[in-house]
């Protein structure tokens, strides 16, 4: 399994803000549910799954912005894909967490 996180920037909307383009695109991402997993941010969206899947909707989801009218669009991914272990978001942050509850060195 493999993470991405992605963000779509739809340029020359004529205002400075984007919600209605993410949220035509989460919608797509929506139907993708059950494919792989995926967790909104404030940020940036992240999709937990299987390497091809991956790369095939983040292909589908630049196109979102095209569809409705824009005619410039930024994307932006960056790719955890880990072979040697099982790799799950939830067992990236769970890592993070135990670490900070061990002592530190002094």
């Amino acid at each position: 399994m493999a993470i991405v996180d992605i963000t779509i920037f739809p340029m020359g909307t004529g205002s400075t803000s984007a919600s209605h383009y993410i949220a035509e695109i989460e919608k797509v991402l929506e139907q993708e549910r059950g494919r792989v997993k995926i967790q909104l941010t404030p940020m940036s969206t992240i999709i937990e799954g299987d390497i091809h899947d991956l790369f095939e909707i983040v292909e589908k989801l630049h196109e979102v912005p095209f569809e409705h009218g824009i005619k410039r669009v930024e994307t932006n991914i960056r790719i955890d894909d880990r072979r040697d272990k099982k790799l799950t978001m939830e067992g990236k942050l769970a890592s993070v967490a135990e670490k900070m509850q061990k002592k530190r060195p002094e």
